[in-house]
């Protein structure tokens, strides 16, 4: 991390003031953060970062994510991610797993990429976590089982979607995805926010007992100029979203510069989640 003579006086500056007043520390730990968040491919753990815009942009052609692994392996515990995109879409939290609903979760590395596990894989990426969400293929079997279009794929970005009215909940769709992405209601999501006193964000629709869902990349939130709510709360940057049509895109710079794999590639559903082991 470079810094220049002006904000080298700055940051002095502050920390000086610190002796006698404690806000000044946390505007000099705040500078220093800033400028960590600058570094690229330089950087001596390898990881690229880029610099997120402030809103997606209003027009993408395919959606894509991609997520660094190294950094999440190093904050074993963050789950602001998840806890973000089930409070933002009314996931209710079940502690029996038979009737769990997930639309972001982790799971051992062997269990998400069995293809790629091997004897001499590094400690520790084979006893890490990864991260799983719908991987919104680019030829997603999902919709092409269900009987009624109630999941089905957006021509203008690529989104795989879902219509809960439509959902018969025959399961079809659950069956055909190769990466267990998708949740079945068997209880009424509404009866366990009303047991629990939490409130239902009213921004988004709750589900009803019997039907499907998943992750929709916050289709929501990008017709809103805002980046999906897993992306926001992640504050170590480790989740890189956007544009894979555009080739100024941070996710096109990110997947230029970093060697990524996908989940189970040979299935031909070609997903547009890229992981950096």
């Amino acid at each position: 991390m470079s810094m220049d003579r002006r904000k080298f006086v700055k940051a002095v500056g502050l920390a000086a003031a610190g002796f006698a007043s404690v806000s000044p520390v946390r505007s000099l730990a705040k500078e220093l953060s800033k400028e960590s968040k600058e570094c690229c491919e330089e950087c001596q753990d390898g990881c690229v970062k880029i610099r997120r815009p402030a809103h997606p942009p209003s027009k993408a052609t395919r959606w894509a994510m991609v997520l660094d692994l190294r950094i999440c392996r190093t904050h074993p515990d963050c789950n602001d991610c998840i806890k973000a995109c089930h409070t933002t879409h009314n996931v209710p939290d079940y502690k029996d797993t038979d009737d769990e609903i997930k639309w972001i979760w982790k799971e051992h590395f062997s269990h998400s990429f069995p293809e790629a596990d091997h004897q001499f894989m590094p400690e520790r990426v084979k006893h890490g976590d990864a991260l799983l969400l719908c991987n919104h293929c680019n030829n997603p079997p999902c919709v092409r089982v269900c009987p009624t279009q109630a999941t089905w794929k957006r021509e203008k970005d690529g989104l795989v979607m879902m219509d809960w009215h439509r959902c018969i909940g025959c399961r079809y769709c659950i069956a055909a995805c190769p990466y267990g992405s998708r949740s079945f209601n068997y209880r009424e999501p509404r009866n366990y926010f009303e047991e629990n006193g939490i409130k239902v964000q009213p921004d988004f629709p709750t589900r009803t007992r019997g039907v499907v869902e998943k992750c929709t990349f916050c289709e929501d939130r990008l017709a809103r100029g805002e980046w999906p709510s897993c992306v926001l709360a992640c504050k170590y940057n480790a989740l890189t979203f956007g544009d894979l049509d555009n080739p100024e895109d941070p996710v096109r710079k990110v997947l230029e510069k970093e060697f990524t794999i996908r989940r189970k590639p040979g299935l031909g559903t070609q997903p547009e989640v890229y992981y950096i082991l």
